[in-house]
């Protein structure tokens, strides 16, 4: 009955169009107050304020920051000049270079929206001009930066990594095979397609000319082997990491290519700050109803019931993976988390689903939600980087989208394709 009403209220207030970060809040205190009264509201406000103060979440508005000074600068313009010269002459080459490049600044940011602001910005004119269908430049950009919340660091994982109480390093470590095979299967759709349209091959950058764009490239790149090199190396751990990145971003974009100046910084602090409120407000109120949850035993009494049904390993992933889908749709990444993992993962390991591989598969089920409507924060970033309509953008990402989708289902039914790296790296 409790649940019940929790969740009515809380639907109730979507329905109205509250935002979900205060209908997570405002649900948990007026349920908790309709069967427990006053005093368990100081409970739930003690919680929110503990929930919060947590040490890996300070890695959120680092990696925040990090992709923000590298977006803003010329650091995605150069990754991107290097992606055109390896793969560049290639049938579907500059959208091969998009996605490639997203790869790389997936690698470096840790955001979804950031990469495709990034990458989106520099390459959806260029694709075009170069001859490419619009709805081939949109598809590419939009689902290309949903890597961001796959490819090692991921502020997704970090959420998931401090709720579920598991190391957010081997999450890390995890995510990297998964993200590059989603990586790969959207370069060969991206080849294939470009064949059928009727693009040649070209002739190759020089190996002279690759050289002069990976030194341009270089401060850039280097990004990637501090961050996942510290981590992995025993030099600093992953929230370390996080301000380590913030600061190397800020360094080579005021004194290496020197194309942020002193007085852009309050810009980019202002907006990084902005969206590291959003997202910890969130967390806050989410975290919250999950206490609440887990109070009032609800997480222990639907693994009872799911194990009274009968159902086994396979059939559990396929309702997890309609249910996350069907999230998606509505809500945020950080919300569908801090909700859905206290009353899933209990089940989860109860089937002898490994944690860390749970990660994963719920991570790329917030890839997917990223690109569908009416929620999917992806579409309105390339929406409005490109000016088209949304309409246009849902039809653009379908076949993309299919490739994320096939590429959930091998990830979710072969657990090796996760957990073979970060078992062989930090054991079991």
């Amino acid at each position: 009955m409790i649940a019940a009403v929790l969740f009515g209220i809380f639907f109730l207030f979507m329905f109205l169009s509250v935002p979900v970060s205060v209908a997570l809040g405002a649900s948990t205190f007026i349920t908790s107050y309709m069967y427990e009264g006053n005093d368990s509201l100081i409970d739930l406000t003690s919680a929110l304020f503990s929930k919060i103060d947590n040490y890996a979440l300070m890695a959120i508005p680092m990696f925040i920051l990090a992709g923000n000074l590298l977006s803003k600068g010329s650091s995605a313009k150069r990754i991107v000049e290097f992606a055109k010269a390896f793969v560049g002459h290639l049938p579907g080459g500059l959208p091969i270079s998009a996605i490639l490049a997203s790869i790389v600044f997936a690698a470096v940011s840790g955001s979804s929206p950031a990469t495709v602001v990034a990458i989106g910005s520099i390459m959806f004119g260029a694709i075009t001009s170069a001859g490419y269908p619009k709805k081939y430049a949109l598809g590419t950009i939009t689902t290309a930066g949903s890597l961001g919340i796959l490819i090692p660091p991921s502020i997704v994982m970090i959420v998931y990594g401090v709720t579920a109480e598991v190391s957010i390093g081997k999450l890390f470590i995890a995510g990297i095979i998964p993200g590059l095979l989603i990586g790969f299967m959207l370069i060969a759709i991206t080849y294939i397609g470009a064949k059928r349209l009727g693009f040649k091959r070209t002739t190759p950058a020089n190996w002279c000319f690759r050289w002069a764009k990976f030194k341009e490239a270089f401060w850039a790149l280097m990004t990637i082997i501090i961050i996942i090199g510290g981590i992995y190396g025993g030099v600093f751990t992953p929230t370390e990491a996080a301000a380590v990145s913030a600061i190397w971003a800020l360094f080579i974009a005021l004194f290496i290519y020197k194309d942020i100046s002193f007085a852009d910084l309050k810009d980019v602090f202002l907006e990084s700050a902005k969206t590291s409120a959003m997202i910890l407000f969130i967390i806050a109120n989410a975290s919250v109803f999950a206490y609440f949850l887990t109070l009032e035993n609800i997480p222990q009494d639907l693994a009872s019931m799911v194990t009274d049904m009968g159902l086994n390993k396979i059939m559990f992933l396929v309702v997890v993976n309609i249910l996350l889908l069907i999230a998606g749709n509505f809500m945020e990444p950080s919300s569908i988390i801090m909700i859905m993992v206290p009353l899933l993962l209990p089940i989860a390991k109860l089937l002898g689903i490994d944690p860390i591989h749970f990660g994963v598969i719920l991570t790329i089920n917030m890839e997917l939600g990223m690109l569908t409507p009416p929620v999917g924060l992806n579409l309105f970033v390339a929406s409005g980087i490109t000016g088209s309509s949304i309409k246009e953008v849902v039809k653009s990402v379908i076949p993309w989208f299919m490739v994320i989708f096939v590429g959930l289902l091998m990830i979710t039914y072969i657990p090796a394709i996760s957990l073979w790296l970060p078992n062989m790296m930090m054991g079991n």
